[in-house]
């Protein structure tokens, strides 16, 4: 139905942009844009990991949110084993693993940063996230970067995929 794809590209989406999405495109008022971004989702162009999808879980505030991870649950994927061993990669850098360890300390819960970057590693993807690169920082750009780990944020993935409505 809709022809999506313009590049060669795989993503794995973080859990700010993907709420970023519910809360800013309503499934009602841009079927265009929730057309091709399922249609990706349906191909698996779109992925990831369990850890966004426990995450999202914990978010009340969004409508319709709860269905679409019923819909879309198998492009949450429980990492392989190459994916866990770069996770060991990533915290066997001192400074990644002590911010990693005290994000996941002060906040809690689910904790998908390290599993959604090891997965686009993997499998060759580029991650898109709302995060912002800070020199010094244990922020999703500033891990990619390091691990030469393309990084986008949502209007970078729609100028990407040459999306415009």
């Amino acid at each position: 139905m809709y022809s999506t794809k313009r590049s060669n590209s795989l993503y794995v989406f973080d859990t700010c942009t993907l709420s970023n999405i519910f809360n800013h495109y309503y499934l009602d008022r841009f079927p265009t844009f929730w057309g091709k971004f399922n249609k990706m989702m349906d191909d698996m162009i779109i992925t990831s990991v369990r850890e966004v999808k426990k995450e999202l879980e914990g978010i009340n505030h969004i409508n319709n949110l709860f269905d679409w991870i019923k819909k879309y649950d198998n492009i949450f994927t429980i990492p392989i084993n190459d994916e866990l061993s770069f996770i060991t990669k990533i915290y066997s850098i001192q400074h990644f693993q002590h911010n990693l360890e005290k994000r996941k300390l002060l906040h809690g819960g689910a904790f998908a940063d390290p599993f959604i970057i090891a997965k686009a590693k993997i499998t060759n993807a580029i991650v898109v996230t709302e995060e912002k690169e800070k020199i010094n920082s244990a922020k999703i750009p500033t891990i990619c970067k390091y691990f030469n780990i393309e990084c986008l944020n949502l209007e970078g993935f729609l100028n990407n995929e040459n999306w415009t409505f």
